[in-house]
């Protein structure tokens, strides 16, 4: 045992490795800062230099880039409301609007060093529990598996807000938006409407960059300012050092949720920062303000989140199952290398296995380094006016998204969420409880149905199953005492809310509610239509947020003065009375623009007339300064594509003209 770590540790302080380790994490920052991309894309990237190296360096450039982008993805979460990843969709609660309070270097540097340490913690865990772990892990079945998805699920009780009627009902919808394409049970195709981009359902990237990026890049727009509020950047990186230190046991608890998550296969990290960020909102006790800037609401997800990258490489490695999509890829680069995952990892490739883990460390506190350094410069974007950003922002999204599937559907499903995106926002339902539905519907109705074949309705006796089922609880239990408010309250006294008498306040919201209604009976209808393992999950859901939305509606109609559920930015916010082209749905259709000018004449082609109109129309910038930022953002994206071998949507242009690069 000795030998092999002694074995692992000369093979990991070498040049070679560390040269490597160290060019895949300055691949994975660039990856991680573009939002959207994530690590499938860089993985991707470096595949094709894999061959003819040694297969424990090979493995450290991989790992490099796997354990440092949730790390740099927190750039475009905290500066821009963005979320870099799925990774990284919780840090944008309290990240983002700690940024609009001139605080954006705090923000940063508290998640960094969240980051390395969760990284490390996780590293450390790992390498003490590796032999141990196989039988642990084997132990969960798909009844403990189908527990875990609903205590995911339990998180919306956190991020409820101000009507947990509400919150149950954006879950609902988000649940039948992620069983949208084939059932897990009989591969019968659900809500597909006859368009083939649906059978395979809406990509994740797809729909965090509708909720979260466009309602974020049209409120910006209409204020015609800079994110931050004031022109200080806060304290820097020492105090969110001092942050973190000051809430260290926090970040030790969520590192080790970030582990036991990540170590389960199937669950995939899509939800840990969300429990993560839920496991804080009920602990703390102290001056909560989650939701309007906390920094307690960026320490724990990002504790969480790389700690969770380590947990994923145990049943990647002991059992060749891919945690995530990004180690579906890294599973491919071992294979490529002729190394098999399996007991070998434990066995005779253990030296292999600790070299990979210590390696996740050390590429941790590499990546950490290199984004410590960067935060300050980096977080004085939040003073440029956001006029000049927003089109490098729009075009990023478009691009990001248009990678999912390669498809110009996906353009056009980002602008149908957007817009619901906005109305979710305006009128205080709550975006990330949707997000959790739509995260934790595959998973939760997969291993629902494997349970019931495996184990009858006898699942629920198991010991597993009861633990965790107490844990649900306890956690709706205290979710619900501390709910999360997206408009910026976490505790909600009735007569905070506005005057639920006036008219003008109730029929929107009214109209809406009866939309979101709308849309769970179509969703109710399509499923009736189905066998009945095929209609279960979705009739249900559907039944459960039309309940919701029938107790929600009376309360919006004839609530009393005050009711909680009331909510409406328009007519309360800081945007009332304003008109014009700076409006929100002015910002909408400077997106939807450029989409549509995709779908005539190509992403690339679009883009160049975007950039100048927009400048000069919308930002109102000088000729010199059009000509050099088109220019640069041009010579970006054509040496983004380049580089990572990505495709330009086309539009009806290129099926009738043969255009060169990067037109075609």
């Amino acid at each position: 045992m000795v030998d092999t770590l002694f074995s692992a540790l000369s093979a990991l302080m070498t040049f070679q490795h560390l040269l490597y380790m160290l060019i895949g994490v300055s691949v994975g920052l660039v990856i991680g800062v573009i939002p959207g991309l994530g690590g499938i894309a860089g993985l991707s990237l470096l595949m094709p230099f894999l061959y003819g190296m040694d297969e424990v360096t090979a493995l450290a450039m991989l790992i490099g880039l796997v354990a440092v982008i949730p790390t740099s993805d927190t750039f475009s979460s905290v500066l821009m409301g963005i979320p870099g990843s799925s990774a990284s969709q919780a840090t944008v609660l309290d990240g983002f609007p700690l940024a609009r309070q001139g605080q954006a270097a705090r923000a940063l540097s508290a998640a960094f060093i969240s980051s390395m340490f969760g990284g490390i913690f996780g590293a450390i865990i790992l390498t003490g529990f590796v032999v141990i772990a196989r039988p642990l892990i084997l132990s969960f079945g798909s009844a403990e598996l189908f527990m875990l998805a609903l205590f995911g699920l339990s998180m919306v009780a956190v991020l409820a807000g101000r009507s947990l009627a509400k919150g149950l009902a954006a879950c609902c919808l988000g649940l039948i938006i992620g069983s949208m394409g084939g059932a897990p049970a009989t591969g019968e195709f659900r809500l597909i409407f006859g368009m083939d981009y649906l059978y395979d359902g809406i990509p994740l990237v797809v729909v965090g960059l509708g909720l979260f990026a466009i309602p974020e890049i049209a409120d910006l727009l209409r204020k015609n300012s800079a994110i931050a509020q004031s022109n200080a950047l806060g304290s820097g990186w020492f105090q969110g050092f001092r942050d973190w230190w000051t809430n260290i046991w926090l970040s030790v608890r969520c590192a080790g949720i970030g582990c036991i998550i990540g170590a389960i296969p199937g669950l995939g990290g899509s939800v840990v920062d969300w429990i993560a960020y839920g496991h804080a909102v009920q602990t703390v006790k102290t001056d909560p303000q989650f939701g309007k800037g906390d920094i307690r609401g960026v320490i724990a997800p990002e504790s969480a989140n790389n700690a969770m990258q380590g947990g994923a490489l145990l049943p990647t490695m002991l059992f060749g199952i891919p945690g995530s999509g990004a180690m579906a890829v890294f599973l491919g680069g071992m294979v490529l290398l002729g190394i098999e995952p399996g007991p070998s990892m434990v066995g005779a490739d253990l030296d292999v296995t600790y070299s990979v883990i210590w390696s996740l460390a050390l590429a941790n506190v590499m990546g950490a380094g290199i984004c410590l350094l960067l935060a300050i410069p980096i977080s004085r974007l939040t003073q440029i006016p956001f006029q000049r950003l927003a089109p490098f922002m729009i075009t990023l999204i478009c691009f990001a998204a248009f990678q999912a599937t390669r498809s110009l559907a996906d353009l056009v499903a980002m602008i149908g969420l957007g817009v619901l995106g906005v109305l979710l926002k305006r009128f205080g339902w709550p975006r990330p409880a949707l997000l959790i539905g739509y995260v934790l519907a595959p998973q939760a109705e997969t291993y629902f149905y494997q349970a019931l074949q495996f184990y009858d309705w006898g699942f629920v006796t198991r010991p597993g199953v009861i633990i965790i089922g107490i844990m649900t609880l306890a956690s709706v239990y205290f979710g619900l005492r501390n709910r999360v408010d997206e408009t910026g309250n976490v505790v909600i006294a009735a007569d905070d809310a506005p005057d639920a008498a006036n008219p003008k306040l109730r029929q929107p919201q009214v109209l809406f509610a009866l939309l979101v209604a709308a849309l769970l009976a179509v969703a109710l209808v399509d499923s009736l239509k189905h066998s009945f393992l095929g209609q279960i999950f979705p009739l249900s859901v559907s039944i459960i947020g039309l309940a919701m939305c029938l107790v929600l509606t009376p309360q919006l109609w004839r609530g009393a003065t005050g009711h909680h559920a009331h909510y409406d930015g328009e007519l309360t916010g800081e945007h009332v009375g304003q008109a014009g082209i700076g409006t929100l749905w002015g910002g909408l259709a400077w997106i939807g623009g450029l989409v549509a000018g995709t779908a005539g004449f190509g992403f690339y082609a679009a883009m160049l007339v975007f950039f100048p109109l927009f400048l000069q129309v919308r930002a109102k910038a000088g000729w010199l300064a059009t000509l050099i930022m088109t220019t640069s953002a041009a010579f970006f994206i054509a040496v983004l594509a380049w580089a990572l071998s990505l495709n330009f949507p086309a539009g009806y242009l290129q099926d009738y003209v043969d255009l060169p690069w990067p037109f075609r």
